[in-house]
């Protein structure tokens, strides 16, 4: 969105989110262009800010990335990386996706680590392999206490397909094994959606949503902002 439309979008979210939880953090990751107007919209609202993404360099000859130090200017607390698209469009490796995550750690932030199988790949049921591959080769040298793992497969991204509870929480357990710490979130993401969410978040290892084109819509976000299980 653009800084108006994102104005715009929090006048009618702010007033939809419930207050009073303690047991969720509810987190927006508008583009870089958007996060000084955010930064001013959720002062003293429980909503907190994520950027799409976040350079491993502090500074230097990497024209159209972003540090982390333009990021916490801006108050932000996450950094997404790996996410399905810069895999898939800028061909993003998961050693690339690794310094991310470690420079985001070095300097406060924290990562949220995206992994998931193509359709492909899950029809030749090379599932596993893929995400544990991503998952060891991603968190190399991160600390899972300041860490989001986010499975989303990415046959079910935008695609209106969804990944059925049962398999993405089988999936989600067995990244907590692969990392072997309980004290690692890790959330889902690919189609969550109001008619979804509480399913989703009554699975035993399912910690937390990465919502996509349902959190476009304020009133639907809130809704599973808002989630009840």
């Amino acid at each position: 969105m653009t800084c108006a439309q994102a104005n715009d979008y929090m006048n009618s979210f702010l007033p939809l989110l419930e207050t009073g939880f303690d047991d969720r953090h509810v987190v927006i990751a508008p583009p870089f262009t958007a996060l000084s107007t955010m930064g001013d919209l959720v002062k003293g609202s429980s909503v907190e800010l994520s950027s799409q993404n976040v350079h491993w360099e502090d500074k230097g000859a990497f024209t159209a990335e972003i540090s982390p130090e333009m990021l916490l200017e801006h108050e932000v607390i996450y950094a997404i990386v790996g996410h399905s698209e810069p895999r898939k469009y800028f061909s993003e490796s998961d050693e690339q996706i690794n310094k991310r995550a470690i420079s985001a750690q070095k300097h406060g932030l924290i990562p949220i680590v995206c992994v998931g199988e193509t359709d492909e790949q899950r029809e030749r049921g090379e599932e596993e392999r893929v995400i544990r591959r991503q998952v060891e080769q991603g968190l190399d040298g991160t600390s899972p206490e300041k860490l989001i793992v986010a499975y989303e497969p990415i046959w079910a991204i935008g695609t209106g397909k969804t990944c059925a509870a049962e398999e993405a929480n089988r999936i989600c357990s067995l990244i907590r094994g692969w990392v072997d710490s309980d004290d690692l979130i890790i959330q889902y993401g690919g189609s969550v959606k109001p008619e979804n969410i509480d399913e989703l978040m009554s699975m035993s290892d399912i910690d937390g949503v990465l919502v996509g084109g349902a959190s476009l819509d304020p009133t639907s976000f809130a809704r599973i902002a808002n989630f009840k299980t």
